[in-house]
């Protein structure tokens, strides 16, 4: 199994703030990572260096062994790096799969009946296919949140980044959710999840990087990680022994 994303001593600051601060780390093909840190760590800066969003002070970025650090997030769409956001912004005017089909065409390099026929696909696999009709702004938050992974996956990506999609839903549709992204990660679509409900990237994750101040602290086994004294200090605000 190769490496199909590298972070090479990546650093980003705006001003005197350093967010990302030095970090480096590889994902295998076909792995699901998570990542952890207190609010401010630098998680969602780290995605849009991977996305595209923002270009590094220094470092590199190596996506399927070529230096992507200076292409665009749509080249690297393109290229199969699809992401959600923490909050959800559909176009609220549009049906569910419209939504999709906005993803498959501008995401992909695909003729239109091939982008039809993946959102169906996707509709399905993340179970909006009886939402296909509704309008984005009718949908709830659970159903949104879907949405947002789903506009993610209709632009048919290798790499999968999911930014807080846990959030504010319920203990019993975050079990729906985390069924979902098992059942897509089994398909094979590389993950890196940032995640604060630690229950639910548990029990999906193969490894966890712990996030603070831009650095990263703590890699490894996720259980072996979250018992970490350092890290229930940093995340949790635990302290350790001694």
């Amino acid at each position: 199994m190769g490496d199909i994303l590298t972070l090479d001593s990546v650093s980003k600051s705006y001003g005197k703030l350093k967010v990302t601060d030095d970090l480096s780390f590889t994902l295998q093909d076909g792995e699901a990572l998570g990542v952890i840190g207190p609010n401010g760590a630098g998680k969602s800066t780290m995605f849009n260096l991977i996305a595209g969003g923002v270009k590094p002070d220094a470092g590199r970025v190596t996506y399927q062994g070529s230096d992507v650090t200076a292409f665009s997030a749509s080249k690297r769409c393109r290229m199969g790096v699809g992401r959600s956001y923490q909050i959800p912004h559909p176009f609220s005017g549009m049906t569910v799969f419209e939504n999709l089909l906005v993803g498959g065409a501008f995401g992909d390099s695909v003729r239109e009946s091939e982008s039809y026929d993946r959102c169906v696909d996707v509709l399905y696999r993340t179970g909006l296919l009886p939402k296909a009709n509704v309008r984005a702004g009718a949908l709830t938050l659970l159903e949104r949140k879907r949405l947002e992974m789903a506009r993610a996956l209709a632009t048919n990506p290798k790499l999968l980044l999911l930014d807080e999609i846990a959030g504010g839903l319920t203990e019993h549709e975050c079990h729906e959710l985390v069924d979902t992204i098992k059942s897509i990660h089994k398909s094979g679509v590389s993950i890196i999840w940032i995640e604060h409900i630690v229950h639910a990237l548990l029990a999906v994750v193969d490894r966890l990087i712990v996030i603070n101040f831009g650095a990263k602290i703590a890699e490894g086994d996720p259980h072996e990680v979250m018992n970490s004294p350092q890290v229930k200090e940093i995340y949790m605000g635990i302290e350790g022994d001694g």
